[in-house]
């Protein structure tokens, strides 16, 4: 085979699954409603099962729910049967994805959740199946066509699973005003973590700020700056900021033996600032633009205003250990 065919298969295949990915907007109905709202008023955990392709869909489907503030687990059904049913309780609810919805090793796990009351959300294909004949809600998949050369191989009906289960979280995510900052607690870890890093998240603060009052002389102005370590000093006046000194502003003047030379008119008076919540990453752009190392962090009500209070500093080192882009 020419390998020029691969790319254009490639594109075939991708072509159906995207075709048939719009039929799940026929299970977007008063069966989604009724699960959403189970979901929302779940008192408990809200576990998946499934077996083979379903039931890697339904682990990660699962670990989105985790994600987004929603306690949830994958439980295995042959697992199950050996003492994990016993994690299920009647306030969990039980949310099973079977494209066929006739899978065997899912009977007992069904049975158990009919017997002891806990709530079923099947996800299969046949209205007549096992699974949705014992499911309190029943989401139907649309019939689809595998994308593959047999028209046998889950490929289709796994994508249109995935997107079902996704749609399940995005909508519970809307009603419940899932936020960023949520997010970044449920996610600290990874890009994703370090995406949603903010300004105050990496700042120093307190007793760590290089900061001194703008009457001191540059002898004590260098004891600071050597102290902490951050190659600046801020002036502060009436506890507001004033300026900022630089490593090297201050060694030059040093070196004309300046020593006990009041700052009062030495330090730049318009330093830059930001708000304590943007993010990092923009954070880390503006000190690229800038070409600078360092940005005083005040609060989003004080940038507006006149005079400002120094809430922290943020060093470029502080981003870069924390893997900000």
């Amino acid at each position: 085979m020419n390998k020029k065919n691969y790319i254009s298969l490639a594109k075939k295949s991708a072509a159906i699954q995207i075709n048939e990915l719009k039929k799940i907007k026929k299970t977007f109905n008063n069966s989604f409603v009724k699960a959403v709202d189970l979901i929302l008023n779940c008192k408990g955990k809200v576990i998946f099962a499934g077996i083979g392709k379903s039931g890697l869909i339904a682990r990660k489907v699962s670990a989105t729910f985790s994600s987004v503030g929603i306690p949830s687990f994958f439980c295995h059904p042959s697992e199950a049967l050996h003492g994990d049913m016993g994690q299920i309780e009647k306030k969990d609810i039980l949310i099973i994805f079977s494209y066929s919805g006739n899978t065997s090793e899912l009977n007992n796990m069904i049975k158990y959740a009919n017997r002891y009351g806990i709530k079923i959300i099947g996800v299969a294909s046949k209205p007549e199946s096992t699974l949705l004949k014992a499911s309190d809600v029943k989401l139907i998949l649309p019939k689809v066509k595998e994308s593959d050369i047999t028209g046998m191989v889950p490929t289709s009906s796994t994508s249109v699973t995935l997107m079902l289960g996704d749609c399940l979280a995005t909508t519970a995510m809307y009603q419940k005003k899932f936020s960023k900052d949520k997010f970044k607690i449920f996610h600290p870890g990874g890009n994703i973590g370090n995406s949603l890093l903010l300004a105050k998240d990496i700042m120093v603060t307190g007793i760590k700020m290089p900061v001194i009052n703008y009457k001191k002389n540059f002898k004590e102005a260098l004891r600071v700056m050597n102290q902490k370590k951050l190659g600046i000093i801020v002036i502060t006046r009436n506890k507001y900021i004033s300026g900022l000194v630089t490593d090297g502003d201050l060694r030059r003047e040093l070196n004309k033996d300046s020593k006990n030379k009041n700052l009062k008119n030495f330090f730049k008076k318009k330093p830059l600032m930001v708000n304590e919540n943007m993010p990092a990453s923009k954070a880390l752009r503006i000190m690229s633009e800038k070409k600078i190392t360092s940005l005083l962090v005040v609060s989003d009500k004080d940038l507006t205003k006149k005079k400002q209070v120094l809430k922290g500093i943020i060093h470029i080192h502080f981003l870069l250990q924390n893997g900000v882009k």
